[in-house]
């Protein structure tokens, strides 16, 4: 059954596989190509992702979401970046309209 507790056992089972052995763990081999490679799958997960999603097949969305949340995390994991901090700035921007958030944000 999931939950908001599905999440935080995923990256603690992220967090314990991180230096596993490349041989015995995806989450290992991930990290010991690196952020950028674990970046470019996170990329390729959005992308198979939009396609699912284009094809209207239910079953291919949920799957390949699932797989972009997961590469996501092993990504946030191997930056340092804990999950509570991308939640927490998704609770300050509950409530503010999409369009204002997105106009405060800096100018390049």
């Amino acid at each position: 059954m999931s939950s908001p507790d599905t999440l935080a056992r995923l990256e603690a089972t992220i967090a314990a596989r991180r230096a596993a052995d490349p041989e015995s763990s995806y989450v290992a081999k991930l990290n010991a190509k690196g952020p950028r490679k674990i970046a470019q799958k996170v990329g390729e997960e959005a992308t198979e992702t939009v396609i699912a999603a284009l094809t209207q097949d239910h079953e291919a969305l949920v799957g390949e979401a699932a797989d972009l949340i997961f590469h996501l995390m092993v990504l946030l994991n191997a930056k340092d970046v804990p999950l509570a901090d991308v939640l927490a700035e998704l609770d300050r921007r509950e409530g503010v309209s999409g369009i204002a958030e997105k106009a405060s944000r800096p100018k390049d």
